[in-house]
């Protein structure tokens, strides 16, 4: 353009930025930017935000903060749109404490925060656990006179339900409808599943049939939520029913469905379903993944299913999955279950091997598994071990490390050794 002749006007400047920021050349907006400055261009917030929230966005949010005070050292002072994208954007990488200082220091610039400030911060304070801070600041935004939104009331629910607190999250969602703020299908999700992690599983379907008599769809979240309540209650014949109704609806079941069914088939003794339902899976080409051989392996052996479990373990790099430390944790489980305690010594010993660290989970089990079976030098072998990686041994351990210690069958090295964790 400037070859030619054309010198580009502020509008034009502005139209490339904008335009380079929507595809992610950031850097080559901020080239422009300096281009303008060089130019002596009246550059105002509008540039200033749309760079800020594009550096947000590629994850280069204290980038981001340097522009914004740069921005101020020229004299264009932030508006609600620079504090709300800098505030999403410290929250996105758990800088909470830096997005609220933000919020307070546009409370000390008289800058109004708009709906979707606030809503940033209630999530993520929920999502922290602070909910007695959430809580504030939701009322500090009905106090100014900004009506929450779904997304507003949504999140304070979850929080509620993350902590089980499932009376504060039913008076969130009625306070929400009060005033005339129509939950979402996600509002439901939100609620119906903290019904289910309470075992309220008749509150969650009238919360199903509340849905369906506002002609509300329900999602695959939805389905899923709902066949796991039925699986924690014990009513795996339900969760079944529903995952048939799902795929009726024209919903298909994704990774995290199958998951939780075969999850809950497992813990409740319907270990026939479960594989049933996992070769349905393979004849349908839907490639289970390393979450849904760890469920199956571990349901094996809870049904004493030693050789099936092996064989599923055996088979993961031919599927081209490779285990994981809590693949490996569930079979040395397994085998000291099983009284194999030298296959699970053997198998913690190729953890290595693979590149695939045991941590402190691992070696808990295999010394509770050695001391189970006497086989007290091979358990100290790997209590030092877990000692010099920093481990701690979790309560089982301890309680099977006193009796050993107080049954005085031990020698004094061993002794020595026990007392650093009794």
């Amino acid at each position: 353009m400037e070859k030619k002749g054309y010198k580009p006007d502020v509008i034009t400047y502005g139209t490339m930025i904008n335009s380079l920021c929507k595809v992610g050349e950031t850097g080559a907006a901020i080239r422009l930017l300096r281009k303008m400055e060089k130019g002596n261009f009246e550059l105002d917030v509008v540039l200033y935000n749309t760079i800020i929230d594009s550096l947000c966005k590629d994850r280069l949010v204290t980038e981001a903060l340097n522009l914004k005070s740069e921005m101020m050292s020229n004299g264009i002072q932030p508006d609600v749109i620079t504090y709300t994208c800098l505030i999403h954007g410290l929250c996105n990488f758990g800088r909470w404490k830096e997005a609220t200082s933000l919020f307070k220091e546009m409370e000390q610039k008289k800058i109004m925060p708009n709906v979707h400030t606030f809503s940033i911060l209630v999530d993520t304070l929920c999502k922290e656990g602070m909910l007695t801070e959430a809580k504030e600041i939701f009322d500090v935004m009905i106090q100014k006179g900004i009506e929450p939104n779904v997304v507003t009331y949504s999140s304070l629910i979850d929080g509620y339900c993350m902590q089980n607190k499932i009376d504060d999250a039913v008076k969130a969602f009625n306070m929400m409808i009060e005033r005339g703020c129509l939950p979402d299908v996600f509002s439901y999700n939100t609620l119906i599943n903290g019904y289910c992690k309470n075992k309220k599983i008749d509150d969650a379907m009238r919360l199903f049939h509340e849905m369906s008599n506002k002609g509300m769809i329900h999602d695959v979240v939805t389905y899923s939520t709902l066949i796991g309540g039925f699986c924690r209650v014990e009513r795996p014949q339900d969760a079944l029913e529903y995952f048939d109704r799902m795929r009726a609806y024209g919903q298909h079941p994704d990774l995290q469905t199958y998951a939780i069914l075969l999850d809950g088939l497992c813990k409740n003794k319907h270990l026939d379903e479960a594989m049933t339902l996992f070769q349905e899976m393979e004849d349908n080409k839907l490639h289970p993944d390393i979450v849904i051989y760890c469920i199956l392996i571990d349901g094996l052996f809870n049904a004493g299913k030693l050789t099936t479990a092996r064989e599923l373990f055996y088979s993961l790099p031919i599927k081209g999955l490779q285990p994981t430390v809590p693949t490996y944790n569930i079979m040395i489980k397994g085998l000291c279950q099983e009284g194999l305690i030298d296959e699970a010594s053997e198998l913690l010993e190729k953890m290595d091997e693979k590149g695939c660290s045991p941590n402190d989970r691992t070696y808990n089990k295999i010394i509770q598994g050695l001391l189970q079976h006497n086989e007290t030098s091979k358990a100290m072998k790997y209590l030092q071990i877990m000692v010099d990686k920093g481990f701690s041994a979790n309560v089982t351990t301890v309680a099977m490390l006193v009796d050993l210690l107080s049954s005085n069958q031990v020698d004094n090295n061993i002794q020595e050794l026990l007392q650093k964790f009794v």
